[in-house]
């Protein structure tokens, strides 16, 4: 299971790369609700310092990828 897991913290962020295709390349955020990834951002933040406080590697390896992944859609939101 911890192999699995390190597989599970890398895939699961990933899911977030077609709403940054949608966002990017149509250069159009419509349907992006740019409150609700903000919380998403926020919530990533929270467990990325959780996991570091408990030395826990899936916590952190996902929630950095979750935050580069959050953060791009955030920004994009605001900009298109």
């Amino acid at each position: 299971m911890d192999s699995i897991i390190y597989i599970v913290a890398v895939a699961g962020p990933l899911i977030a790369i077609p709403q940054i295709f949608k966002i990017f390349i149509d250069k159009n955020a419509s349907g992006v609700s740019g409150i609700t990834w903000s919380a998403f951002l926020i919530g990533a933040f929270f467990w990325l310092v959780y996991g570091i406080m408990h030395k826990e590697k899936p916590i952190i390896v996902t929630n950095l990828i979750w935050i580069l992944m959050t953060a791009i859609i955030v920004f994009g939101t605001f900009i298109y």
